[in-house]
């Protein structure tokens, strides 16, 4: 199937009891028993396995061309199954440009366990190489990274880890399956916050992990089912609603990041846009090898510097909604410093770059003029 007719049918079945085109919200904590130790189909208890999440984990497999998807009650749950992996003396690689709650999980909430987190440029092969040794069990990659929009040559990255033995994880919430398949280019584990894109509509808290090795996939569900963050059925039917129409909307935030995008270029009090998709991007090349187009996400600071100005510039929006989050149908406008990075130390947040005059944008699909004269309007 092309990939159009996977976010539709792809792991997909009609419900075999009412002939129901969408699975039914199987709101149900247990499953009948025809004799002890023998369930009537195969589901025993909805931690372990629910019929709606099912449904969803096939959906997942099929658009990230994986053999198994696991449903988390949040991205960060889905993280910390692939952690409890690992023990004490283990190390684990990661980007240094990282989503807030993930640096604040690898950095403080595994701060005790033993495990040593390095965090490195990875654009910086040579660099990221160096860090490996024999106690090197993961590396961690987010492409685009979370606020900086850098990237990270998946295929490469995978070379290494694959001549080394060990696991490479993506995080792939930026852009989507849609954009960019992890595990075609090598990778292990994709990682997605099933909350963003894959959802689509800001009304459910998910994560989602999707592997292509089957016993890789056993190990993480054990661990899923043995600590519990799984899915609930309500929330499972309305990601996998919102992945029905993933590609259209994607399609939609990539043509209006564009045009974002470009006004903000050439606005007289933009100093840098970060964005794939533009020719000057220092990693350009590697997102048109990599991605099928350059996504929604839009970051920028300004040529005076001042926190105070990126405040203003936020406070005025009509159209754009100040918010946390991002992937919504609706478009979002974020400040890292203070919203979603506020967990990282202000010393690291410069020494990766996120200043406190950085913004960032989630692109939505309203109309591509309201969006820039909402914009214009608010950088007056």
């Amino acid at each position: 199937m092309k990939f159009n007719t996977k976010v539709i049918h792809g792991g997909q079945h009609h419900d075999p009891s009412t002939g129901a085109v969408m699975p039914p919200v199987y709101q149900t904590s247990t499953f009948v028993q025809s004799s002890p130790g023998k369930p009537l189909a195969d589901y025993e208890y909805s931690r372990a396995s629910n019929p709606t999440r099912t449904a969803l984990e096939e959906a997942l497999a099929s658009i990230e061309n994986g053999t198994r998807g696991l449903a988390f009650s949040s991205g960060l749950a889905a993280t910390d199954c692939i952690l409890r992996s690992f023990k004490a003396g283990d190390e684990i690689i990661a980007m240094d440009d990282l989503y807030g709650g993930t640096y604040r999980m690898f950095s403080r909430i595994y701060k005790d366990s033993g495990i040593k987190f390095h965090f490195v440029d990875m654009t910086d092969i040579e660099k990221f190489k160096s860090l490996i040794n024999e106690n090197t069990k993961l590396i961690w990659v987010e492409t685009p990274t979370n606020p900086l929009m850098k990237l990270a040559d998946i295929q490469e990255i995978a070379k290494i880890t694959k001549e080394n033995k060990i696991l490479l994880a993506v995080d792939n919430t930026f852009a989507t399956p849609y954009l960019q398949r992890p595990l075609d280019l090598g990778a292990d584990i994709v990682m997605h916050s099933a909350t963003k894109y894959l959802g689509g509509h800001s009304d459910v808290i998910a994560g989602a992990l999707i592997v292509k090795d089957a016993a890789l996939g056993d190990q993480l569900h054990f661990q899923q089912f043995a600590t519990g963050a799984t899915l609930g059925p309500m929330d499972s039917f309305l990601v996998l609603r919102g992945i029905k129409t993933l590609a259209l909307r994607v399609q939609r935030h990539c043509e209006n990041g564009e045009k974002v995008v470009e006004y903000l270029s050439n606005h007289p009090k933009i100093k840098t846009v970060y964005y794939p998709g533009l020719k000057n991007h220092p990693f350009h090349e590697i997102a048109k090898k990599q991605m099928k187009a350059f996504g929604g996400m839009v970051s920028f600071d300004f040529k005076s510097g001042k926190k105070e100005d990126s405040i203003a510039f936020l406070e005025k929006l009509k159209v754009f909604t100040l918010a946390e989050s991002l992937g919504g149908v609706e478009s979002l406008a974020n400040h890292p410093a203070l919203m979603t990075h506020a967990s990282i130390p202000a010393d690291k947040r410069a020494e990766v770059g996120i200043t406190d005059d950085l913004v960032r944008l989630s692109v939505g699909i309203e109309d591509a003029e309201d969006l820039i004269a909402d914009l214009e309007q608010a950088l007056v």
